[in-house]
């Protein structure tokens, strides 16, 4: 796995049932398309998205953000720098979290200071600019990446939500791992 990977598979999660393409992906996550291939190459081969390379097995990723996400992508926090807010300075977790220390991804045209994070992908910053969606959900994945344990189950618990939205086929019994 590369951390491009988990970012591939969030951005296809915000697109529900809706039809997309590779060159779409790319494009909105300013990532080659070639890397999006090899992205979904691997994400097969991990088990985390079908053959076809459409569908994002949920429960495979939830599990793998859970658990795995702060052991295979780790991140210290860097100095203070103006950026995009993640973790909890970012929607939703900072709409529960009241705290003075922000972590941010660095960016010159960013609204807020605070210390710098590395995002998962470089492009990252660029690419949640006008994807709502996309930023709570990477802002969660550094917040079991950063977080301390309160921030880390509020986490877990918004990212079910978003991933598991509009999927009635669900047991609510899954969502308790």
């Amino acid at each position: 796995m590369s951390p491009q990977d988990i970012v591939v598979l969030l951005k296809i999660v915000t697109y529900g049932n809706a039809e997309w393409y590779q060159d779409q992906l790319a494009d909105t996550l300013n990532i080659s398309q070639s890397e999006i291939s090899k992205s979904l190459k691997r994400s097969k081969f991990a088990g985390l998205i079908d053959v076809s390379g459409k569908k994002v097995f949920k429960m495979a990723l939830i599990e793998f953000l859970q658990y795995g996400i702060k052991y295979v992508f780790p991140v210290q926090p860097g100095g203070l720098i103006r950026g995009v807010p993640t973790a909890h300075s970012a929607s939703p977790l900072s709409n529960s979290i009241v705290s003075d220390e922000h972590y941010v991804w660095p960016y010159g045209k960013g609204e807020l200071r605070g210390q710098a994070i590395t995002p998962l992908y470089a492009s990252v910053v660029v690419a949640v600019q006008n994807d709502k969606k996309l930023h709570e959900l990477l802002a969660l994945v550094d917040a079991l990446r950063v977080g301390r344990a309160r921030e880390k189950e509020i986490a877990i618990k918004e990212l079910k939500d978003r991933i598991f939205n509009n999927n009635t086929n669900l047991d609510k019994r899954q969502l308790l791992l």
